[in-house]
């Protein structure tokens, strides 16, 4: 492009020469005038523009983001997605560090992302917007293009004044792709760029050299976003796939039967009560590990999915699973047919929130089965997770079986025992099961 004909620098041609001696690094060499460097700046940033596609996402704005999702969301997931609106509003106007959003599948992320990308664009910014498997292929479309560098088209990226990571961990992770991303993210974060990226996997599943980066307190803003997919609007649970509570959606601390009509010891009332508000405190304060132990059907399993659906009404669905079915579970990543990591599989259950890990004991516990099991528990006994376990084998029995488990149990800075000593409800007369059954009803 030719340069404004009036200019006194160039006379029109657009560019000048570095007035230097020979010898001189720059002896030679030609820079864009002055009088040309808006054309040159519009250029660039519409080539950016174009290879961020962000034209087709032009409509996702901050202005029609709804700030706390969808009516009917509970408390938590409400509340999370104000946080990450917040957050994204924030980052946008600053540009400043890293925002990294994480969540679940049509829980919000891009449209952030792609908001925080509008309004910059707005500004004038350039902005890269871009998921994270097409910026892989737009890389690897370069060798066999003559028309596009793939030195170029790197360094526009690696540069680029905002860049918009989009679906981060979906991509092919090949050794080549990893080596490009992290070359990415380490010179940005090397020279403390501006970036956004968001994703569905866990900080765990990144690759070890990029997660260390998204770990800096100090450059990096990390929102998880708890809110279920808004393009299926008939499942507002939130549960995850692993979890079986919907098969105990029906049990609640307002049917709970206090078995006062049974003729019951009275230890065994005040065992059933303590147990009962134990787990009402629970509910509303989760803290540290909750153990109840007891009988078949005397109420342990009521009172864990009393808690699990409490939360899941507040909007913190935990994971409900049973030990046989969570074993189940991590075989099932062993098939040749299988579409999920093992690994990612396991760090769900390590890492959710709230586990409710419902007949401990009920498993066949193989070398491999203890093995797990005992890495779950370390996990979630150092992170101090919030974990309701049930349990039908007496402490003293299990503590024979695995000691190195029941340890953890027995620390009573962290885990709470509550034994419920009532028989089962199996046990009661014909005419009383038929008046717990309706109470429970």
């Amino acid at each position: 492009m030719l340069g404004d004909p009036e200019c006194p620098h160039c006379g029109g041609l657009g560019y000048i020469r570095a007035d230097v001696p020979v010898g001189d690094p720059d002896f030679g060499k030609v820079s864009t005038c002055s009088c040309r460097q808006s054309q040159v700046s519009q250029q660039v940033h519409k080539r950016l523009y174009s290879l961020s596609h962000l034209a087709e996402l032009r409509h996702l704005t901050f202005e029609n983001f709804q700030p706390r999702g969808r009516i009917g969301l509970g408390e938590v997931q409400a509340d999370s997605i104000e946080l990450a609106y917040n957050q994204a509003q924030q980052f946008a106007q600053s540009q400043q560090g890293w925002l990294f959003l994480e969540g679940p599948y049509g829980c919000g992320k891009t449209h952030l992302a792609a908001a925080i990308a509008n309004y910059s664009v707005g500004l004038g910014v350039p902005t890269i917007f871009i998921t994270v498997p097409d910026l892989l292929d737009s890389l690897r479309y370069t060798w066999d293009n003559s028309d596009t560098n793939y030195e170029t088209r790197f360094e526009e990226i690696r540069q680029s004044p905002l860049l918009v990571m989009d679906d981060f961990g979906t991509q092919n992770t090949t050794p080549w792709a990893q080596e490009k991303l992290f070359q990415i993210i380490n010179f940005r974060y090397t020279n403390q760029l501006p970036m956004v990226i968001t994703t569905n996997n866990s900080l765990n599943e990144i690759e070890e050299r990029i997660r260390s980066r998204m770990r800096d307190p100090e450059l990096v803003t990390r929102v998880k976003i708890k809110a279920p997919d808004h393009r299926n609007p008939t499942d507002e649970s939130g549960h995850s796939d692993l979890s079986s509570l919907d098969l105990y959606g029906d049990r609640k601390f307002g049917n709970f039967s206090d078995r006062r009509g049974e003729g019951l010891q009275s230890d065994d009332l005040q065992n059933l009560e303590k147990a009962l508000k134990a787990a009402h405190h629970f509910a509303e304060n989760p803290q540290g590990w909750l153990v109840f132990l007891g009988g078949h059907f005397n109420g342990k399993t009521h009172l864990a999915a009393a808690i699990a659906n409490y939360r899941a009404k507040m909007g913190d669905p935990p994971l409900f699973v049973s030990a046989p079915n969570l074993l189940d579970h991590l075989r099932a990543t062993f098939s040749p047919t299988s579409t999920v990591r093992y690994d990612r599989i396991f760090d769900e259950i390590k890492t959710t929130q709230m586990l409710i890990l419902d007949g401990l004991g009920t498993q066949s516990m193989t070398p491999w089965a203890r093995e797990k099991i005992h890495q779950l528990f370390e996990y979630r006994y150092y992170a101090e997770s919030p974990t309701v376990i049930t349990m039908s084998d007496k402490l003293e029995e299990f503590e024979a079986k695995e000691p190195g488990l029941a340890s953890r149990l027995l620390d009573k800075r962290v885990c709470h025992i509550y034994g419920i000593t009532a028989p089962s409800f199996h046990g009661t007369t014909p005419n009383q099961r038929k008046s717990n059954k309706k109470k429970r009803t």
